[in-house]
């Protein structure tokens, strides 16, 4: 039993060291998000207009996302994107829900339980035309915008910003302009 204690006194250290001196070495602030989202006027319809690559976009072209509020209070969230070499509907269907009552601007997105991801707001045109996602480990960004395309002075000033947040702009992979087809 004392041996057993005794691991698990180790372990825990061990942990809480490795813990404590990943924390210190970075030199980054946290990710920020927006002050406030009003969830009713973030539903509709939102079009990617670029993003940090993932797995599960791997030869996505024309994506675009339609929120909707559910009647429990969550979201559900439709996407959708055009397979780049057939040209077929991709499609994945999840939920979200807000985690920051305070600002809505920190969301916990499911698309198949009990996978769940962080989906923080962190960027935000006065009138929702645009919208930048991310995660608050930066492995995740999207840009996006009520409309298939996006102005290039403010696709340049948002990954600005971007950048200003610590994540790796020169990455970010434009969608295709006019790939939108059907959306």
């Amino acid at each position: 039993m004392q041996l057993l204690r005794f691991m698990v006194a180790i372990a825990t250290f061990t942990f809480g060291t490795v813990t404590v001196a990943a924390a210190g070495t970075s030199s980054q602030l946290p990710v920020q998000t927006v002050a406030k989202v009003e969830p009713s006027r973030y539903m509709g319809r939102w079009y990617e207009i670029a993003r940090l690559p993932n797995k599960f976009q791997k030869g996505c072209v024309g994506s675009y996302t339609d929120y909707s509020l559910r009647d429990d209070g969550q979201i559900t969230v439709f996407n959708a994107c055009h397979d780049e070499k057939d040209g077929k509907l991709r499609q994945a269907k999840g939920r979200a829900w807000v985690v920051d009552q305070t600002s809505n601007a920190r969301l916990k997105v499911s698309f198949f339980w009990p996978f769940r991801s962080d989906y923080w707001i962190i960027g935000l045109g006065k009138e929702y035309e645009y919208s930048v996602v991310a995660s608050p480990n930066r492995k995740y960004l999207w840009v996006m915008s009520r409309t298939p395309s996006m102005n290039d002075e403010l696709y340049a000033d948002i990954m600005k910003d971007a950048e200003r947040q610590g994540f790796d702009t020169k990455n970010v992979i434009k969608d295709i302009p006019g790939s939108h087809a059907g959306g």
